[in-house]
């Protein structure tokens, strides 16, 4: 195992400690407002793939140390890049929490008759949050070198998605909203 040099090190373990942090202030908001919505009638689906989202984020860290201090992956020269659209990349999940409000879980819960959110970033994209999810992978992994990460991860974020869009569009029918209004503009007052 070769440490990589100082500002990486420094840099990689900056991250990693800025992603815990994130993904348990995260973990939180999603209780509180997950028992806000049961509150008012939401309800949960989907509970049976949310492993494959546990294993993701749980891992994906584990995998980014392992491949920059075992394998000796080191950013390149595109790093700026890299850092430019993981930036981009949270703006856009901040964006897409802020515009769900308490409904942003990590869990597909619905409250039966709420219509979809069609405010902030969902005027424009349909799933802004998956979207944005999807860059921070690659881009993360691709800021410290970690290709062997960010294809994984990427994968595996891929295979989930695959499972969980369309039992999130089943769920948001089932309760009454139309799905494909989440990326229909609303009208202008």
């Amino acid at each position: 195992m070769t440490l990589p040099p100082l500002p990486a090190a420094l840099g990689l373990a900056g991250f990693l400690a800025a992603l815990i942090v994130q993904r348990l202030w995260e973990l939180g908001r999603s209780r509180r407002n997950a028992r806000a919505l049961a509150a008012r009638g939401g309800i949960e689906t989907g509970a049976r793939h949310f492993p494959l989202f546990v294993v993701l984020h749980a891992g994906f860290p584990l995998a980014l140390a392992a491949e920059v201090l075992a394998l000796g992956a080191r950013p390149g020269s595109t790093w700026p890049l890299w850092l430019a659209l993981l930036a981009a990349a949270e703006g856009l999940r901040a964006a897409a929490i802020h515009a769900l409000g308490e409904r942003w879980t990590v869990r597909i819960v619905v409250v039966p008759g709420l219509a979809p959110v069609r405010r902030g970033v969902y005027r424009v994209l349909r799933h802004p949050n998956y979207v944005a999810v999807s860059v921070e992978l690659a881009a993360a992994a691709l800021l410290f070198g970690a290709w062997r990460t960010a294809i994984a991860a990427s994968a595996l974020n891929a295979v989930a998605l695959a499972i969980r869009i369309p039992a999130e569009e089943r769920a948001i029918a089932r309760a009454g909203g139309d799905p494909a209004a989440l990326a229909t503009p609303a009208p202008a007052p």
